[in-house]
């Protein structure tokens, strides 16, 4: 199995990733992180220190950190289920 980085994490699951949400149009929710436990084509379902979220994809931005890199990606970008994320670009 291919081991995700920055470049291919678009066209990866995001389950078992540890994400925050670095800008929102709900501000309540900026900051928020936690694990990823499940992902559907418009949400992700975030284990976080207060309990399980549903979190929409697409109204926010995301900060992953694989290796000892931060990468944010636009919600909007990664809205769609993983096999269909195969090939999207996420930078601009």
């Amino acid at each position: 199995r291919e081991m995700i980085t920055i470049d291919n994490i678009a066209s990866h699951e995001f389950i078992g990733l540890r994400t925050e949400i670095t800008k929102s149009t709900n501000p309540q929710i900026i900051g928020l992180n936690g694990r990823i436990v499940d992902e559907t084509k418009s949400m992700f379902r975030i284990n976080t220190k207060n309990g399980m979220k549903l979190i929409a994809k697409s109204k926010n931005s995301w900060k992953f950190s694989i290796g000892n890199q931060d990468i944010v990606i636009d919600g909007s970008k990664i809205a769609k289920r993983p096999f269909d994320r195969i090939g999207v670009k996420i930078w601009p």
